[in-house]
């Protein structure tokens, strides 16, 4: 391995990181294609218990994102990325074994635990592989698997709950990641910061390096904007199946596989185009990714709306199409904004505290949020806070854009 060119192990690299994504999102939101199924199965939960499914996982996940984030600036990050695939999917199988939602839920919440090693360590180890100048398009191509894992969770979710029961989904969805956890601990750990200017070194104290972020004006926005929009595309991917079944009366298999095409087709290219036009607008203004993530997901905020609001399903399916190209054209961008802005020495940490800040202000509330709102009144009036959240975000991102 010592000998092999560094561009061929960073193109594994890529690949391995990306199908790891892929399942990341998978085994995430395999339980949103199974929520009428388990409303109705013995272990009977409210809506609330439903969209808290979601937010257990989540709060773990942000809980301990910032721990493994520093573990991945100071130790070897290839190892602790082999963990947390292996434990998250053990985690992920066990759901299928629970026998109430106590169980149910303390296995989502592990899920947390293994994704947080990744969800840290991945983003940092790309910047290490390719230059500045490269990184849109390369967070494209890893953060297209972000639609593709969440449609498969829905099919796969759906099409497993169909044939053999949703206790089936969660095996299946979680006996690749084993696989997967292996090829990660194999990765090659590059230095850091070796694409990047000299910069000066950490000092090593957590609160030095926390100050030094909270001072980071463009980060900070960055991440905020990110929580917003984070809140938006959270709830909506967690709850859509469910409304489709519920509010539209489309049959079970029809709303998973329907929406999951849509999320597909969208995030593949939606991540594409925006990943290839910030990295050109990037040559006209440093803050191309802001610009380009802001103006689209202000966008995307009316065709939201109608979606949500239209009973016509000659209005929803051409709305969601158009609001989800636009909101999937940020993912590149915004997330090769977040690492292009730190100095290279704390960028594991860095990302791990935004990965904590737009979870804890975004959708680890968003799920049970909506679902708490919707055993009040309907989950049709339920899920219009999340265009509003939309729009708040790419506010805050235009406004990051032209803060000098």
């Amino acid at each position: 391995m010592n000998n092999a060119r560094p561009g061929r192990l960073a193109r594994n690299g890529l690949i391995v990181l990306s199908l790891i994504n892929l399942f990341n999102y998978l085994d995430r939101y395999v339980v949103a294609a199974l929520t009428e199924s388990l409303k109705h199965s013995p272990l009977h939960p409210t809506d609330a218990e439903l969209g808290l499914l979601g937010t257990s996982f989540l709060i773990v996940y942000t809980l301990t994102a910032p721990l493994f984030g520093r573990a991945g600036d100071r130790g070897p990050r290839a190892r602790l990325l082999g963990i947390g695939v292996f434990i998250w999917s053990l985690a992920t199988a066990a759901a299928g074994l629970v026998q109430n939602m106590f169980q149910l839920l303390a296995a989502r919440a592990l899920v947390g635990v293994g994704e947080a090693a990744y969800g840290t360590v991945g983003p940092s180890l790309l910047a290490d592989y390719y230059p500045r100048e490269r990184r849109g398009r390369v967070f494209a191509i890893f953060f297209m698997a972000i639609p593709v894992g969440s449609a498969l969770g829905f099919v796969v979710g759906g099409l497993a709950d169909h044939l053999w029961g949703w206790r089936s989904a969660f095996f299946i969805a979680g006996g690749p990641g084993l696989i997967l956890a292996l090829l990660a601990a194999r990765l090659w750990d590059a230095p850091r910061g070796t694409h990047d200017e000299p910069t000066a070194a950490s000092s090593g104290d957590l609160w030095a390096t926390l100050r030094a972020l909270w001072n980071n004006r463009p980060y900070v926005l960055t991440v905020l904007g990110y929580a917003a929009y984070t809140f938006a595309l959270g709830g909506l991917a967690y709850w859509m199946a469910g409304f489709l079944e519920r509010v539209r009366d489309v049959p079970k298999t029809t709303a998973t596989s329907g929406f999951g095409g849509i999320v597909v087709l969208t995030g593949l290219a939606g991540t594409a185009l925006g990943g290839w036009l910030g990295d050109r607008l990037l040559h006209r203004t440093p803050h191309a990714y802001l610009w380009l993530s802001g103006v689209a997901t202000l966008l995307a905020v009316p065709f939201f709306a109608a979606a949500l609001l239209s009973p016509s399903p000659s209005i929803f399916w051409p709305a969601m199409i158009v609001a989800q190209l636009l909101m999937f054209a940020s993912t590149g961008p915004i997330n090769s904004q977040i690492v292009n802005v730190v100095n290279p020495a704390i960028r594991t940490t860095a990302v791990a505290v935004s990965v904590f800040t737009i979870h804890a202000l975004g959708d680890c509330w968003s799920p049970v949020l909506v679902g708490l709102v919707s055993d009040r009144t309907s989950l049709s009036t339920a899920v219009l806070v999340l265009p509003a959240a939309a729009l708040i975000g790419g506010v805050i991102w235009v406004w990051g854009a032209m803060d000098r």
